[in-house]
């Protein structure tokens, strides 16, 4: 009997080739997984959730709040948007023992911040102005030399700093000032314009930024007013909360709150022959600055310092500013602000003021907030921050004013057009 045989089964030479073609298959290609868009979000998902999952284990009260927010499809937009986790952070933050070395809290924003993942940078930095605000206030108050270290909010900020010191590459940040004699969109210029490249003007917004290993007390201003420049390059993806916290603090950088405060606007009520200030509900209170008469207060000046401190203590409390009338001035610290800082805040103010997607909320905290650092400035003689807010006072009542006419011209009853009637020669 003749019987054939396979030679593919059994060839010890195929068998081997085979099983050789099974065992050595060649891995997946490391560039196809990296371009792999799917590959890339499950990977920047799966780094979020465990950072929340962290954080949760650290705010053991409402720890079983923040872990159900690492079942999103975006952990770190759920979070940013999530009003109890907030609500949470906020008072770890706020905690009179927050801010040293040890706190876990800022660990966490430190590590969280040296990840290579955007959303995560932007959930560290959206508690920027709450961490800033604490530190800087801690700092400055009467207090100061009780104070405990403040080594976990200055980690933090030197994190922010460093990254923005990295990104510079030692360069200063330019702004291309306008030359009025060269043609634009918006004008051309009566005479002929001479190409002249000498005459191009650039200023300098910040000088060149030297890398530091801590906080010293002549370059905190400079430390912190990066990290706000690394803030609003973010700004419009920040929540409100987050700019509702800058506006406040703001407002209570610049100290004791005083009547002339709205100076700038009774001054140009005055003008224009308006008894309204920047169309608040409150009624226009004129008062002499010097607020003597004859050697003494008058009583109605008297009654009107009253009337202007209740309107600023129902503002300042509006905004959550200060929730008792009687301990204003404890507060509102007064901190330095030279231009270093002031420069940020005043440009983060000027989004919050005009961003088009912010809530109104946010618009009147700005609004009272340049407001408060308007009559810092005035006091302290600054001519640069004088200048930049009276602009942004300026374009807010003009802002106001043109809403205003806008709604009261819709709500105003029209008459109907008569038809129209075409007449056709023959």
């Amino acid at each position: 009997m003749y019987i054939h045989r396979n030679p593919s089964t059994n060839s010890p030479s195929s068998s081997t080739s085979s099983s050789s073609t099974t065992r050595f298959q060649p891995p997946p290609s490391t560039a196809t997984t990296e371009n792999d868009p799917m590959h890339s979000w499950w990977e920047s998902v799966s780094k979020q959730r465990a950072s929340i999952l962290s954080l949760a284990a650290l705010l053991p009260a409402g720890g079983a709040t923040i872990s159900s927010l690492a079942d999103s499809d975006r952990p770190a937009v759920s979070l940013l948007s999530s009003p109890s986790a907030y609500s949470l952070i906020t008072s770890a933050l706020s905690s009179p023992t927050s801010g040293s070395g040890s706190d876990l809290l800022c660990q966490w924003l430190y590590e969280t911040f040296q990840s290579s993942d955007p959303q995560l940078r932007l959930l560290v930095l959206s508690f920027l102005p709450l961490l800033s605000g604490i530190y800087l206030s801690r700092i400055h108050s009467s207090d100061s030399s009780s104070l405990t270290s403040l080594a976990g909010f200055e980690a933090v900020l030197l994190a922010v700093y460093s990254s923005e010191v990295k990104s510079r590459d030692g360069k200063p940040l330019l702004v291309q000032i306008p030359d009025l004699s060269q043609p634009s969109l918006y004008h051309t210029p009566r005479n002929k314009p001479v190409d002249d490249r000498s005459r191009q003007s650039v200023g300098v917004l910040s000088a060149p930024l030297e890398p530091h290993l801590a906080v010293k007390s002549t370059k905190r201003a400079i430390i912190v007013g990066t990290t706000l420049d690394c803030y609003y390059k973010q700004v419009s993806q920040m929540p409100a909360w987050s700019k509702l916290d800058f506006c406040k603090f703001a407002a209570a950088w610049a100290g004791q709150d005083c009547p002339c405060r709205t100076k700038f606007d009774r001054d140009e009520n005055d003008q224009h022959g308006n008894g309204n200030v920047n169309g608040n509900s409150y009624e226009h209170i004129s008062r002499e600055d010097s607020g003597f008469s004859n050697g003494a207060k008058s009583h109605e000046e008297d009654y009107e310092n009253d009337v202007i401190k209740e309107v600023v203590v129902v503002e300042m409390n509006n905004l959550g500013i200060n929730g008792d009338a009687e301990n204003l001035e404890i507060k509102s610290v007064r901190i330095p602000l030279p231009w270093e800082l002031l420069r940020p805040v005043v440009t983060i103010l000027g989004h919050c003021l005009f961003g088009p997607s912010n809530s109104q909320d946010v618009k009147d905290a700005a609004s009272f907030a340049i407001r408060c650092l308007y009559a810092r400035a005035s006091h302290d003689l600054a001519p640069q921050a004088i200048l930049a807010l009276q602009s942004l006072i300026r374009l807010d009542k003009s802002a106001r004013a043109a809403a205003t006419n806008t709604t009261s011209n819709a709500n105003t009853p029209r008459k109907a057009k008569k038809p129209e009637i075409l007449l056709v020669s023959k």
